[in-house]
């Protein structure tokens, strides 16, 4: 039988979808239990079948599945799992989405456009979601979207000891790539004690995924750079904010981020611009053919096996950030 046992005899079973096994793999192992054996198939119309092979009357089930393409198909996939487990009786069910998919559209920019990411949260409460547990996500009002408890987790520790062992602080610069990371930029220079610099961009709301104009406000001349963003997804914003930075004489940009999107052209435009190194957590899977020289992959595993601890044992999430969040 998969799972740990408490001495009441609580439960723990972990569960995974199809789209990152990997990571899932990686979790069970840092909480030392198995995954739950899951039959899961697609039908010739592309409907999804699953079934969890052991039984889950009772449990405290988490589902992990982090949204990578083709979104769509695994994000409904989690769903129809959570489905499963309120028909078996699961006692709680909580919804590990490392990347929580639709983030990006939190509102309205203009009129007779959804809020995507308020419909996915409404999605899972309905299937019988009790419990969100997502990292980084791109704006953290998305967390009221939910009708229940969110464990909002920061990837910021795990990549700003990475950029603290391998740069001279001295001559770092932390570099918010728009006004919406400034909080998270702040936080940054909390941690490794240097200076702040913001991109100060203008998208066109007629174009997706395009930035007309970058504006560098603070010093960066001389200084090497560490761009810090949630996500990279085509790569073109960040490699064009690189080169504004470099026009304004920064000696060196390195560029973090928690989730490697990697869409379309990115690796190509990362490989090939001026920046030292792409440093990503993987909260999405970044295969082989997405990998390149400059590239830095962190594990995010540690953290969510005990995020999904301290829930399962009613103990304090915020305590693995020390009380700052």
């Amino acid at each position: 039988m998969s799972g740990i046992k408490t001495h009441g005899e609580k439960k723990l079973m972990l569960f995974s979808g199809r789209a990152y096994p990997e990571l899932a793999q990686e979790v069970a192992q840092n909480l030392a239990c198995e995954l739950v054996p899951t039959a899961a198939h697609d039908f010739a119309n592309g409907e999804t079948f699953v079934r969890f092979l052991e039984s889950v009357r009772g449990c405290d089930a988490f589902v992990i599945q982090s949204h990578t393409a083709p979104i769509n198909q695994w994000i409904m996939e989690q769903l129809i799992m959570v489905d499963a487990l309120k028909r078996a009786s699961a006692r709680r069910i909580t919804v590990v989405a490392p990347f929580f998919g639709y983030a990006r559209q939190d509102k309205k920019h203009r009129g007779r456009e959804p809020i995507s990411a308020r419909l996915m949260a409404d999605l899972f409460k309905a299937a019988g979601a009790d419990r969100l547990i997502t990292v980084d996500l791109h704006t953290a009002q998305i967390q009221g979207f939910f009708d229940g408890p969110v464990d909002h987790l920061f990837a910021l520790e795990l990549l700003a000891d990475h950029v603290a062992g391998t740069l001279d602080g001295s001559q770092v610069t932390v570099v918010a790539p728009d006004a919406g990371r400034v909080r998270v930029a702040e936080r940054w220079t909390d941690r490794l004690g240097c200076p702040l610099a913001i991109i100060h961009k203008r998208r066109d709301p007629m174009v997706a995924n395009e930035v007309k104009v970058f504006e560098v406000v603070g010093q960066v001349e001389g200084r090497t750079c560490v761009i810090v963003d949630d996500m990279i997804d085509t790569g073109g914003t960040i490699v064009k904010a690189a080169e504004a930075l470099f026009e304004q004489g920064a000696a060196r940009v390195v560029v973090t981020a928690t989730h490697g999107v990697l869409s379309g052209p990115a690796v190509d435009r990362l490989k090939n611009s001026r920046i030292s190194e792409v440093v990503l957590t993987n909260t999405l899977p970044i295969t082989a053919d997405k990998r390149f020289d400059k590239l830095t992959v962190l594990s995010i595993a540690s953290l969510l096996a005990s995020a999904i601890n301290e829930v399962f044992h009613d103990g304090s999430v915020t305590s693995l950030f020390d009380g700052e969040v």
